[in-house]
């Protein structure tokens, strides 16, 4: 069994921008989350803020650093490769600490002429997912459009064209009402 882990020695300057520019060259990262894995190697206190600051001002300047383009080049991933919904998109870029409006700008022209309906049928297809038998794997199939971030009205439409049963129909409809008054 491990020990308790060894606190890292806190970085100089210009060790800690060669440190940064490495983990921004393994993986595309926000301001956010290169802040949290930072923070850990520089000394506690305002010397250590501002070292930090002066280093992700440092990577903004050379353009290593770039929330919009970073949330612009994720929320056109996501939609065209893993067919995400809008929703879907917005809650991972809120969680890796985009600002709001950088979000909502981004989304509005990346889903801009792209149908919700469309996008959740090609999900379907790339998970495979054939017309449900029961109420049972409808709702499973809801569950699964849900996560992806479609919206309730969607996938019940997606569900009446495959003729799926009205209690089904009912029981998601009630469902995505009672999430959202818990939300308020």
């Amino acid at each position: 069994m491990r020990g308790p882990r060894k606190a890292p020695v806190p970085l100089d300057e210009d060790s800690l921008y060669s440190y940064a520019v490495r983990l921004l060259g393994q993986q595309m990262r926000t301001v956010a989350e290169l802040k949290r894995l930072l923070r850990r190697r520089v000394p506690p206190g305002d010397e250590g803020q501002d070292r930090l600051e002066r280093v992700i001002v440092r990577l903004k300047e050379q353009r290593y650093l770039d929330d919009t383009g970073y949330a612009h080049d994720y929320a056109k991933l996501r939609q065209e490769n893993s067919s995400f919904g809008r929703r879907r998109v917005q809650q991972d870029l809120m969680r890796k600490g985009v600002h709001g409006e950088v979000i909502a700008k981004t989304l509005d022209a990346a889903y801009e002429g792209v149908g919700e309906e469309e996008l959740a049928r090609r999900h379907l297809e790339r998970k495979r997912i054939r017309k449900p038998a029961s109420e049972k794997e409808a709702a499973r199939v809801a569950r699964m459009l849900m996560r992806a971030g479609f919206s309730t009205g969607t996938i019940v439409r997606i569900l009446k064209k495959w003729d799926v049963g009205d209690d089904a129909l009912l029981a998601i409809e009630t469902a995505d009402t009672e999430e959202r008054e818990n939300e308020s």
